[in-house]
């Protein structure tokens, strides 16, 4: 749960619903006699977490700061996923001017990936331990070295370096915009949120070939990479100037003490243990609460003055954020990836995600070879472009799949007494499931059997960018849920599985489909 209950009142409550709160379930409604802070106006969702009345707490900022920082972190998740998978359309180029093989030439994107997934083993501890400020911005200063590199490479074994650099810096795009996306956004808007980091992410993969095709045949595949030094300069003066920190310490129960409002009578008392209090361990907040009574009357407004209404501190846009434990931070992230392997939620999405993400990556990998071959005969160029196709489809998944996640999570929540369960998103995944196997039925079949080209780019691709835009999203809302206290840990593992699988795939299926179809 990311309410900040302790034992007592925890056991409280289950006492009144009468059933065990499990990780991952949320009350979504007042209970009994336990009252929560809600959305405010004529809204009666209850906010999951719960802020504090802290004005600096990143979910009491207002609407404002979380778009301006929700837009530095999309902008630093597009750059990162621009490079990496932007190379199908330039593959013959890279065969004539390195010399080297079809399958050689696609490694620059297997190796890359690869890379990319590993270093999230560097870039989680570091945001966990330190924020997300410095590893959007030490990340980007990498990926805008190694765009320069590829630039100006003049051998295969300098652009592979180069590409490798690309993969250490990129990785954040894969991991920190969820944690940012939790650290901001209430439970009840993360389905939407998580969808639109998605649909960025994929967004960018899908964009960035349509202009390498195009640039790399007018003007030389060099020029496409200065632009994304271009592009990655701006971001990282965006977030410097538009990304305030948002990592922020919530208490845990253990750190929770309660004062209670009574009755005057009763004051002898408070005066008696105030002593007592003057010497707590400095540690220990004591968080003001009132007696059941009077808490079913206080509002939203009175209980959270700031919510909606707050902003970032100036030392939420320093650099570094104090941290005690560094250490200790850095290694539970370097081990609980690992081990988060073995929990079955944790295994559902990351094949979800692999296999969804797969379906995209066999496009992007096989559309030179298909297209541009025999009966299709396209350009370099018009190889790009067909990927528009698969951009329609992502925004037509970015449009239907968080609202419909939502929904039916809300939906199934008021029928189980305003108890939400991580799975109640699930369901939703089921049209998505049925659009991906249509897509690939109509890329594969008709590649091999030279269908026209409407039926294997507007049917196929077009399903493909709905299906990926739509099904990673929901597992990893579904996961985060279940597992937000290591949301950071949760993603390096999904993307390391991923990642190793997308490898696996761009190192055989040229191969593969020579030989086999």
């Amino acid at each position: 749960m990311e309410m900040n209950y302790d034992n007592k009142e925890l056991h409280a409550i289950e006492e009144e619903l009468h059933a065990e709160i499990l990780p991952g379930t949320e009350i979504m409604t007042d209970v009994g006699s336990h009252h929560f802070v809600k959305a405010g106006g004529s809204s009666d969702k209850v906010l999951v977490p719960q802020p504090s009345n802290d004005p600096h707490d990143p979910l009491n900022w207002s609407r404002m700061w979380k778009l301006l920082t929700i837009t530095a972190s999309s902008y630093v998740t597009f750059c990162q996923g621009f490079g990496p998978l932007s190379l199908a359309p330039m593959f013959p180029y890279y065969v004539i001017d390195f010399n080297c093989s079809l399958p050689d030439a696609i490694q620059f994107t297997g190796v890359c990936i690869l890379v990319l997934g590993f270093s999230n083993f560097i870039w989680v501890p570091i945001s966990t331990s330190f924020g997300r400020r410095p590893v959007y911005i030490l990340s980007q200063l990498i990926c805008l070295g190694s765009c320069i590199w590829r630039a100006r490479a003049k051998t295969y074994g300098s652009f592979m370096g180069a590409c490798v650099l690309n993969g250490i810096g990129a990785g954040p795009a894969e991991t920190i915009q969820p944690a940012v996306i939790a650290d901001i956004f209430f439970l009840h808007d993360r389905g939407y949120w998580s969808t639109l980091y998605w649909v960025v992410y994929m967004g960018s993969l899908m964009v960035a070939p349509i202009i390498a095709g195009s640039m790399s045949q007018h003007v030389g595949w060099r020029n496409f990479w200065w632009l994304n030094v271009a592009m990655i300069g701006a971001s990282i003066l965006l977030v410097i100037f538009g990304f305030p920190e948002t990592k922020w310490h919530r208490l845990h129960p253990g750190e929770i003490t309660h004062t209670s409002v009574t009755p005057p009578s009763e004051k002898a008392g408070i005066e008696e243990s105030s002593d007592v209090e003057k010497h707590a361990p400095t540690d220990i907040t004591v968080a003001p609460t009132t007696s059941n009574h009077d808490l079913s009357k206080i509002s939203t407004a009175a209980r959270d003055p700031h919510l909606g209404k707050g902003g970032p501190s100036k030392q939420q846009w320093a650099f570094l954020q104090p941290n005690a434990h560094p250490f200790q931070s850095i290694l539970n992230d370097l081990w609980i990836p690992w081990k988060l392997f073995i929990f079955p939620i944790v295994e559902f999405s990351s094949f979800v995600v692999s296999w969804s993400c797969s379906s995209f990556l066999t496009i992007n990998l096989t559309q030179s070879q298909a297209l541009a071959a025999p009966p299709y005969n396209l350009s370099a160029q018009n190889v790009g472009f067909t990927n528009f196709a698969i951009l329609v489809g992502a925004f037509i998944g970015l449009a239907t799949a968080g609202p419909l996640s939502d929904w039916v999570s809300a939906r199934a929540t008021r029928k189980n007494r305003g108890i939400r369960e991580p799975e109640m998103r699930l369901p939703a995944m089921i049209p998505y499931v049925l659009i991906m196997i249509i897509g690939n039925i109509a890329v594969s079949v008709g590649y091999q059997n030279h269908w026209p080209l409407w039926a294997i780019i507007v049917v196929g691709f077009t399903a493909a960018g709905i299906q990926v835009a739509a099904l990673p999203a929901m597992a990893m809302t579904y996961s985060v849920d279940s597992y937000k206290p290591v949301a950071g840990s949760l993603m390096v593992s999904v993307t390391v599985n991923k990642n190793v699988w997308g490898y696996g795939f761009s190192k055989f299926i040229t191969v593969w489909a020579m030989d086999d179809g």
